[in-house]
């Protein structure tokens, strides 16, 4: 997808690596190096520069917008996907008797709020098999106590990648609750259709390429009331600075509601850069480029003595690759000193591949991992 020039003109530092753990940290291209220094230029003019910086959050939630399918109303800018949680279970006022779902295979900054012992509601588990999150399953624990279904479209644990359309299909036909789509595993790295999500979260420092401090938050106009967050603070609130500020608040409605604060300008500035290089190249162009390297590495990862964790029908997938073994920290230690990088944790190696990744990276992983193993056995 990249020339080895456009490679080595955007990402210097992989031609000393190979790089397949973007979903851990993403490897941002020269363009956020540019970002942050523009940020620093305008920061310097002091409150004049605050004309810039606003512009270009004004600018960055219209690039969220495009990606999620909203408007730029619609969306907003927190400071990372577990606030955007925590602010979202304040939003929903939960009462004894109300019931949210969560699943094994999500991200803790999706499910841990549910469990806090100060939270009232009754937390039901949408247990996986084999590595796949089954609808029937869902089905069974919905009711009208349900308030919320809590998802992520690519599970950070083993790639697996939620057909959407029948997620809300299901939670539609047998309940009232709201349902948040979790994206930061998927924003940047597969074409989205994010139609029937009533909250969407994604972080910024993984698949978009951009840097920590930012959760992207999209609620669509019809959610808005469902989805405000009764929060102090002044940037979320209608009128921070009136004369009766001091007796009443009033939250903004919708994901308004969940920027409590001055926004993280530097954090806006690179995940302005991130989405419109993702955006340049194209994310269907992306996702074509990169897809035959996630099935060859799928396919030949289930062939070594691992525990797979990754379902192994492609279409369940998009860029993550998971198996287990005992010895799974001495692997990812013999595969770091060869110079290729993929996440290691509990037993459990994770591989991502990006469109910065090149077949040859796939080659160097398959053979050294081959031979780790050997070594290790």
């Amino acid at each position: 997808m990249l020339s080895l020039e456009s490679r080595r003109q955007q990402f210097p530092t992989l031609d000393q690596m190979v790089y397949l753990n973007s979903a851990a940290e993403g490897i941002p291209p020269i363009d956020v190096h540019e970002a942050l220094d523009e940020y620093f230029h305008d920061k310097l003019m002091g409150m004049d520069g605050r004309g810039p910086h606003f512009a270009a959050l004004a600018e960055t939630q219209k690039l969220v917008a495009d990606f999620y399918g909203l408007t730029a109303d619609e969306t907003a800018i927190c400071s990372c996907s577990s606030e955007a949680y925590n602010l979202a279970a304040m939003a929903l006022r939960l009462q004894p008797g109300d019931e949210i779902i969560i699943n094994d295979l999500d991200f803790p900054a999706g499910a841990t709020p549910w469990l806090q012992p100060t939270c009232p509601a009754t937390v039901k588990v949408w247990k996986s098999r084999g590595g796949v999150l089954h609808n029937e399953d869902l089905a069974k624990l919905l009711n009208a106590k349900t308030r919320l279904v809590a998802v992520s479209l690519v599970s950070f644990f083993n790639g697996f990648k939620l057909s959407l359309p029948e997620v809300v299909e299901t939670v539609r036909r047998g309940s009232e609750a709201l349902l948040s789509v979790d994206v930061t595993q998927a924003l940047g790295r597969i074409p989205l259709n994010l139609t029937g999500a009533d909250l969407i979260i994604s972080s910024t420092h993984k698949w978009i390429l951009a840097s920590h401090g930012g959760g992207l938050v999209g609620v669509p106009s019809a959610r808005a009331k469902e989805w405000t967050v009764p929060a102090g603070g002044w940037y979320n609130l209608q009128d921070a600075f009136g004369a009766n500020r001091f007796e009443h608040v009033e939250s903004k409605p919708g994901a308004a509601s969940f920027a409590v604060g001055m926004p993280n300008f530097p954090a806006i500035y690179a995940i302005r850069a991130g989405l419109k290089y993702i955006q340049s190249v194209g994310v269907e162009a992306i996702d074509n480029a990169v897809r035959p390297l996630v099935h060859r590495a799928l396919a030949e990862i289930a062939k070594l003595p691992v525990e797979l964790l990754t379902p192994t029908d492609t279409s369940q997938i998009a860029g993550i690759i998971a198996f287990r073994h005992p010895k799974a920290e001495e692997i990812a230690k013999a595969l770091h000193a060869r110079n290729i990088h993929i996440m290691s944790n509990a037993g459990r190696l994770r591989v991502a591949i990006h469109g910065y990744n090149t077949p040859s990276d796939v080659e160097s992983l398959l053979k050294e991992l081959s031979t780790a193993l050997k070594t290790v056995s």
